[in-house]
């Protein structure tokens, strides 16, 4: 098939290469424009138009995809279908219906939970036992299209939402290679009317952690949070971000250090901090942390 493949970070790629294995042509590539970052703020592509100029694929990043002209373009490459995963941009109805197959939406919840921005993180803030990918057929909604294929990912016991990131974007791969080898051939099914919810993009002010909630709460965020935003605290004025953890028994005044290297109390019960990152420096794991930054016991993180 002719596809065009839109979608811009680290979590497209093994869609990207499933297609590209799966003997179909990828027509254009559409991500996100290059921005500035680092110390020098020097210009960086994103990550899947390094990964298409690498392949000599061509690539386009329009600031909108509204205008008459980024439409005609699109038309232009008289593709059969998109294939969209995390591409950052509104699709409008010229563009989401020129593909003869439409546009095609990778999605990593088992939708209609976490239509929206943060479905991973969202899904281990609130305790989800499991999660999965959607292909899901796009439409004018938010999320709203009907289902292609679908594959459930246990939420394991400790996960990230980097560990999940992963897990879900390989599965979005395996799962859009198949979709494609049978396109005409799937019966999409609508998306039930009950059990809908919205992943919220992460607003960096609900990051900080309120030692006072329980300590699975507190748990859930740390994980939901690593590694970006990143949860965090402060220690002695200094903040210092919280990138693992388990729920712990224990109890002191919420953000006492209660037990060493890194046990510290919460409104019910405690947690463990298995991996810590204080401002300009590096992530490391407990043990190594506190050679640096002694946590003693009594001390209040904030």
């Amino acid at each position: 098939m002719r596809v065009i493949f839109m979608g811009s970070p680290e979590f497209s790629l093994p869609a990207l290469d499933a297609i590209l294995a799966a003997g179909h042509e990828v027509v254009a590539v559409y991500c996100q424009p290059p921005r500035a970052s680092g110390r020098g703020k020097k210009e960086r592509p994103t990550p899947v138009q390094a990964r298409a100029e690498e392949l000599g694929l061509p690539v386009r990043h329009p600031k909108s995809l509204r205008t008459a002209e980024a439409q005609a373009e699109f038309a232009s490459f008289d593709a059969d279908v998109a294939v969209v995963v995390a591409y950052g941009l509104i699709l409008p109805k010229e563009i989401l219906y020129t593909p003869a197959y439409g546009c095609i939406n990778i999605h990593a919840s088992l939708l209609p939970r976490w239509r929206g921005a943060a479905p991973i993180h969202r899904a281990i803030m609130a305790g989800d036992e499991q999660t999965g990918v959607c292909i899901m057929q796009m439409d004018d909604g938010l999320d709203t299209g009907p289902v292609l294929l679908r594959r459930k990912v246990p939420i394991e016991a400790g996960e990230t939402t980097q560990s999940l990131h992963s897990t879900l974007a390989y599965a979005g791969g395996e799962l859009i290679a198949e979709t494609l080898e049978n396109i005409g051939e799937i019966t999409p099914k609508p998306q039930p009317s009950e059990g809908i919810t919205y992943a919220e993009k992460i607003d960096k002010s609900e990051s900080r952690i309120d030692w006072t909630r329980p300590s699975t709460e507190i748990d859930r965020k740390i994980r939901g949070l690593s590694p970006f935003p990143g949860a965090w605290c402060e220690h002695e004025g200094i903040r210092v971000k919280l990138l693992l953890s388990a729920p712990a028994i224990g109890s002191g005044f919420p953000g006492e250090v209660i037990d060493t290297p890194a046990y510290v109390a919460c409104g019910q019960g405690a947690v463990e901090l298995k991996r810590l990152q204080k401002a300009g420096g590096k992530a490391q794991d407990a043990d190594d942390f506190v050679k640096g930054t002694p946590l003693p016991l009594g001390t209040c993180l904030t």
